[in-house]
């Protein structure tokens, strides 16, 4: 197998009117989880259509374990486990019939760690799909993804619409399995306190390109939050470099900044401005500052 599980170039997408990928770039190595964060409607979604084979690469290229998922969608489905944000499951199916019917397409089907995981979310396999929550089916068809042990899980929006104790399930038990085996998982999620938890490499996604990537230690270091106060209200501040945002309350301004703090202190001293406070930058703020917050999703 390629070093890289998953490699990207320049890929691009554009349906009608709207460009949903811009020159894309990325690679997916085994080991690690990874966080792709982006408001909705941003190209997460088609990205990971294109990672299933569901959308053939039109301009730039796609590679899943050295294949071309399109060309190749047997050899690369078998080893890759996906969950999608409608949870489309088989309604007449009992859940012990849609593991069943997963199994027949995976000879590396782990029974004993589905009926773990079944053990764990506290599931009924008897019950049919149609009978159960939101929560539920996310966890039913989180199993049939995971069973088979898959090199690479995909998982578009895991959390959408569940409650707190499923989330933490689901993330907890899955993910974090699936990286501490040596495999790999992508997960697409705009609760970014979800994606800081559990990730170890971002890629922040804005208008379908890559405004952002990285092992997410290193991205938080970078990003600082600073207080900043005036003696007197400042209507608003120059252009300061590496300052991303600044947002005012009053006398006393907000301001994320990448890069050197030293020398954004001394700009803003230049100007009248005490830097009160300095901590690292939540990924949620580093985002709001990258990309705007009019880009928050509503459901957040």
């Amino acid at each position: 197998m390629p070093e890289n599980m998953v490699e990207v170039h320049q890929l691009s997408r554009q349906f009608g009117t709207t460009r949903a990928l811009d020159g894309l770039s990325l690679e997916v190595q085994p080991g690690l989880v990874y966080g792709l964060v982006g408001a909705n409607g941003q190209g997460k979604t088609t990205l990971i259509k294109h990672l299933l084979g569901l959308l053939r690469a039109k301009q730039g290229s796609v590679r899943v374990f050295g294949m071309d998922p399109v060309k190749h969608p047997v050899n690369v489905l078998q080893r890759v486990g996906y969950l999608s944000e409608e949870r489309d499951l088989p309604e007449w199916m009992r859940i012990d019939e849609l593991l069943r019917y997963t199994a027949a397409y995976h000879p590396k089907w782990d029974q004993s760690y589905a009926d773990e995981l079944l053990e764990t979310f506290g599931l009924d396999k008897a019950r049919k799909i149609k009978e159960l929550s939101k929560g539920m089916r996310a966890q039913a068809g989180l199993i049939a993804a995971a069973a088979h042990r898959p090199e690479l899980l995909l998982l578009d929006e895991p959390s959408t619409g569940l409650d707190a104790v499923v989330r933490k399930d689901i993330l907890n038990v899955i993910i974090r399995t699936v990286a501490d085996e040596g495999r790999a998982a992508i997960f697409s999620s705009h609760l970014l306190d979800e994606v800081e938890q559990m990730s170890d490499y971002v890629f922040m996604i804005d208008q379908g390109k890559l405004v952002l990537r990285g092992n997410l230690d290193k991205i938080k270091e970078q990003h600082h939050l600073l207080s900043v106060r005036f003696a007197t209200s400042q209507e608003t501040l120059p252009p300061i470099d590496d300052v991303l945002s600044a947002e005012q309350h009053g006398k006393t301004w907000s301001i994320v900044c990448n890069g050197a703090t030293q020398k954004v202190r001394e700009s803003l001293g230049e100007i009248g401005g005490e830097v009160t406070q300095t901590r690292n930058a939540s990924l949620q703020e580093i985002f709001v500052a990258r990309v705007g917050r009019n880009s928050l999703s509503l459901e957040e």
